[in-house]
């Protein structure tokens, strides 16, 4: 039996414990991160969840063993590509991966890069000033010219597609131009939460439109529930009012006395004895001429 490393045993087991300790487990790349944006992003989701990086090997090795406890989550292997992480979280899978997504910042291109991306560069003005600059933008396939005075973009364009290489001097024009066409964060590859496997198309969505349709949903079925009577723990307390108002309004209509309307009747009684008093003919008064 071949003989595995101290260290590479005491990491397997460090990932393990971090694997079977969190209900929220998720695999990440976290490849042509530079260190310092890296650690800055382990601080801004610190307290909602953990990263932590090793061999790919190591990790895979890991989660064979985790799914010894926590059965599913050996199916994370498949996931397990380039320079791979584990992130592990007690959120949602949703919130989590809206949390890594905000992590996400643009940074300038350094030419070889594979374009995310279509890049496009759109008409305008630019913040140079005529001279030598409009035969490097030119160059570097910038559809610039001087127009009144001022160095232009004269149309849109697309300079680089989604996929394909940033050449070098294109990734320094941007730059000056203040064009980040690189965006730097972690990208998920999967997440696990009780046996469910979610990708990143499923993940991806939308929190607060999501919220919004929900809770339209809801008062639509509530709407629709109220008006068909059926009752249920969030029916009941509106169609208990909703009958109450009907039998009051009829009772009402109908002089129904009541110990709810008693006293509403009573009073209309007596504003109707007063509207009828204040038209009879007084002791010694003539009786009102009417109108011809």
């Amino acid at each position: 039996m071949a003989h595995v490393a101290d260290w590479k045993q005491e990491e397997t087991e460090a990932l393990v414990s971090l694997l079977t300790a969190h209900k929220i487990i998720g695999i990440i790349d976290i490849g042509g991160i530079p260190a310092p944006q890296l650690q800055k992003i382990r601080g801004n989701i610190r307290k909602k969840a953990t990263i932590r990086s090793a061999k790919n090997t190591l990790i895979i090795r890991a989660l064979d063993e985790a799914d010894k406890k926590v059965k599913g989550l050996a199916e994370l292997k498949a996931a397990v590509s380039g320079q791979a992480a584990i992130i592990a979280s007690d959120t949602n899978p949703f919130s989590l991966f809206k949390d890594i997504k905000s992590t996400r910042t643009k940074a300038p291109a350094k030419g070889g890069e594979t374009a995310q991306i279509d890049i496009e560069i759109k008409e305008g003005e630019t913040p140079f000033k005529p001279g030598p600059i409009v035969g490097e933008l030119q160059k570097a396939g910038i559809p610039a010219a001087i127009q009144e005075g001022k160095v232009v973009i004269k149309t849109d364009k697309v300079l680089v597609k989604a996929g394909d290489k940033i050449p070098r001097d294109m990734a320094q024009m941007l730059t000056r131009l203040e064009i980040y066409p690189i965006e730097l964060g972690l990208n998920v590859h999967a997440v696990y939460e009780k046996g469910s496997i979610f990708k990143p198309e499923v993940l991806d969505i939308d929190m607060d439109k999501f919220m919004a349709d929900l809770q339209k949903a809801y008062w639509n079925t509530l709407g629709l529930a109220l008006e068909a009577g059926w009752t249920n723990k969030d029916t009941i307390d509106p169609l208990l009012q909703k009958a109450y108002r009907q039998a009051y309004t009829l009772a009402m209509d109908r002089s129904i006395i009541n110990k709810e309307t008693v006293g509403p009747l009573m009073a209309k009684a007596k504003a109707q004895m007063e509207a009828v008093s204040s038209l009879a003919k007084k002791p010694g008064e003539s009786t009102p001429k009417t109108a011809a």
